[in-house]
This record gives C-alpha cells, sequence and structure tokens, in this order.
C-alpha cells in the first residue's frame, strides 16, 4: 500500500487531489501537507492525517516522510500565473527552490515525486496549433520559466540520481469545488458560477482566444493514472502533455446558452491575463501521453457544462 504526502494539499488542485488519493489507497495513507495560513477545514481536515509542511523548509518535508514512511509525494506549491508575475521572487523560492527540497528528500528517502507543469511552459515561438511534445519552450512569465526549470530539475534528479520524478503539462483547469484565484484561464470557471447566479460575465480574455483547458475530475485521473503506470513504458517523463478540450469565450459561452439561454457576457481585457494567453498554446498534441500511459479525457465542452452547471446549482 502506498504511503503519500500531498504538498500544498489545501490549494486549487491539491484539496480536490488529497481526497481523490484518499478515496483510492485509504485515508490512513495519504497525509495532507499544509501552511499555517492555509490549514484544512472540513472533511480535508477530518478523513485523514494532516502535518504542516512547507515546501522550502527540506527539514519539514524529510520529518513528515519519516514519520509517515511516505513512499510517494505530490509536490503541488506554486503561485498561479497572474500571482507569480507580482511576486516573481517568491514564485521562484516557493516554485524550485521549494522542488529543490522535495527532490532532495525523495532522492534520499526513495520516494517517487509529481510535481505538475502547465501549458505556460511554453511561450511565443512556440507552435500555437497542436504544439508537440518536444519543441521550443521560451516562456517570458516567471510562471513560465519556473515551470520549465521544474521539468529540467526532475528530469535531472531522474537521469543522476534515479528519482522516479513524473509530471503533466496541466491546462486550465476548471473546477465546482474549489474557486479559481490568480490563473490566466481562471475566466473558464468564474463563467459558471456567474451564469448559475444569473449574473452578466466580464470576461478578462479577449474573444478569438483559444486555450487548451480539461475538467478537473481529467486532470486528479491523469495525475494518478500517470504515477501508477508502468515506468518501462515511459520515454518522457517531465513533463506530459496533456489535453481534453479547446475553446475560446465564445465556445463556452455558446455551451452554456444552451441550458441558460439568457445568459449575457461582455468583455472587459485584462492586459497581463491577455499577454499571458497570447503567448500560450491554442491547442497542444498530447499522443505521447496516450501512447505511453493510456492517457484519455472522459469529459468534453458540452459535458463539462453540463455537470458544472449542476454541481454548482447545488452548491450555490
Amino acid at each position: 500500500m502506498k504511503n503519500i504526502l500531498v504538498i500544498g494539499a489545501t490549494g486549487q488542485i491539491g484539496s480536490e487531489l488529497t481526497m481523490r488519493l484518499r478515496s483510492i489507497y485509504g485515508n490512513e495513507h495519504v497525509v495532507c501537507g499544509y501552511i499555517p495560513s492555509a490549514k484544512p477545514q472540513g472533511e480535508l481536515r477530518e478523513s485523514g492525517p494532516y502535518e504542516i509542511c512547507d515546501v522550502t523548509n527540506g527539514e519539514q518535508i524529510a520529518a513528515v516522510v519519516l514519520k509517515y514512511n511516505i513512499d510517494t509525494i505530490y509536490n503541488l506549491a506554486a503561485l498561479l500565473s497572474v500571482v507569480a508575475e507580482g511576486r516573481p521572487q517568491l514564485a521562484w523560492k516557493i516554485g524550485i527552490d521549494g522542488l529543490w527540497n522535495v527532490l532532495e528528500v525523495a532522492r534520499e528517502h526513495g520516494c517517487a515525486v509529481f510535481t505538475p507543469s502547465s501549458i505556460g511552459s511554453f511561450g511565443p515561438e512556440t507552435p500555437a496549433d497542436h504544439t508537440p511534445q518536444d519543441t521550443i519552450q521560451r516562456p517570458r512569465t516567471i510562471y513560465g520559466v519556473s515551470k520549465v526549470t521544474t521539468e529540467l530539475l526532475s528530469d535531472y534528479y531522474h537521469n543522476k540520481y534515479g528519482v522516479d520524478t513524473r509530471s503533466v503539462r496541466f491546462p486550465g483547469l476548471i473546477s465546482y469545488v474549489t474557486p479559481p484565484g490568480g490563473g490566466t484561464t481562471d475566466y473558464a470557471c468564474d463563467i459558471y458560477y456567474s451564469a448559475v447566479r444569473g449574473e452578466k460575465f466580464v470576461c478578462p480574455i479577449g474573444k478569438g482566444t483559444y486555450m487548451d483547458m480539461m475538467y478537473m475530475p481529467d486532470a486528479l485521473n491523469a495525475c494518478v493514472q500517470l504515477m501508477e503506470a508502468d515506468p518501462a513504458r515511459l520515454i518522457h517523463r517531465n513533463s506530459f502533455n496533456i489535453a481534453a478540450m479547446s475553446f475560446d469565450p465564445e465556445g463556452v459561452l455558446a455551451a452554456i446558452r444552451k441550458y441558460k439561454p439568457e445568459f449575457e457576457m461582455e468583455y472587459q481585457v485584462d492586459p497581463l491575463k491577455q499577454a499571458n494567453a497570447d503567448s500560450w498554446p491554442n491547442s497542444i498534441d498530447d499522443i505521447c501521453a496516450r501512447q505511453e500511459w493510456d492517457w484519455k479525457p472522459t469529459f468534453d465542452l458540452d459535458s463539462m457544462t453540463v455537470d458544472m452547471l449542476e454541481k454548482l446549482s447545488q452548491r450555490l
């Protein structure tokens, strides 16, 4: 049985991934790692063990690993793209110095490590349509720079020390559980909240701006599936392109209007978010993930829209 530590377990992805992992491996086998300013609440706190585990504190990580005999670390500690651009030094400290701590602990104690990358690791020179697995990565944001470094450093620890590092490049993630906060792709989640509340949505991303998106259940499945994959099949490790759907604001508006025809949207473009979006791919090619570990998403835009509207109506 695996013993898993999730660092950043109270964040947007971590809070849902921790519960998913507990449902698979057992509550007592998945430790919720958090920082004091983001304490676990409700089911996340009550369903299993939790420990203060700051990614910038290597000794703290090692202590938790030893206490719970951890063999797998999901390292989700990071600042989101827009927040990171306002605090670049902190973004680097958490994303890269923190990753170094995780990898060192993993090297010393024989742990596997999952640290996600992002479509933000690509840049303006990257082919925008059907972006290949292996291509130029020259991002112009600190978020993107840190993600490219994450990929390279993770591969370094695998090649030099044999640490079992794996990751995916997440597209924009859409969830009804945890509200977004500080990401370029957050509009694609916010728009559903506005639709359910009966509010006009003010879109910060310009018309015709396509980006890859994914529903959170598929993203969680990807995390688990990759970490369970046969290592002998993995040609790539850090990081795999994964894709589910690509749309622009008009596309998601049309999908919502099938079920809420009265819903309205207007544009007030945010220059920073738009600049980020313009430097990222319109769509990515995930053939390597499909071939090497049988990746396949479950949700498309329409099925996600139906589920989002239903679940948010219940929650709100």
